[in-house]
């Protein structure tokens, strides 16, 4: 179980969470998710699925089943976004997902990945 309780550490500071905001975000009362993170005690399924919920990740990956190569680097980047994204006034947090929205639009520029009816939408409105 020590992997357990050094990956329930690790994406709580990723995610910029307290052991009881975690527990809150669980819906765990805070002593019994001390048990857990400790390695005192192990959960049952219901309550790792919670856990995983709450940290945003897979019970699987908290076990130590799925490694980092398993989608575990990306996970790590969107919630650090949505951590920082937390922080931000609406003002700011509007021009955040602004420029979130353009990048994924030019990443699937940039890949070829529009569909016909979209390539001849965007030629079109190029020819304006």
């Amino acid at each position: 179980m020590e992997i357990f309780v050094e990956r329930l550490q690790e994406r709580a500071n990723d995610l910029g969470l307290s052991q009881a905001e975690v527990a809150r975000l669980a819906d765990l009362n805070e002593r019994r998710y001390n048990h857990y993170a400790r390695g005192r005690r192990q959960p049952d399924l219901g309550t790792l699925v919670r856990i995983a919920n709450a940290l945003k990740t897979t019970p699987n990956w908290l076990l130590g089943v799925e490694s980092e190569g398993s989608g575990g680097k990306r996970r790590k980047l969107e919630a650090k976004l949505l951590a920082t994204c937390q922080t931000l006034d609406e003002e700011r947090l509007a021009m955040a997902v602004a420029l979130v929205t353009t990048l994924s639009q030019q990443e699937g520029d940039a890949g070829g990945q529009k569909s016909g009816g979209a390539r001849k939408k965007a030629a079109k409105k190029q020819r304006k």
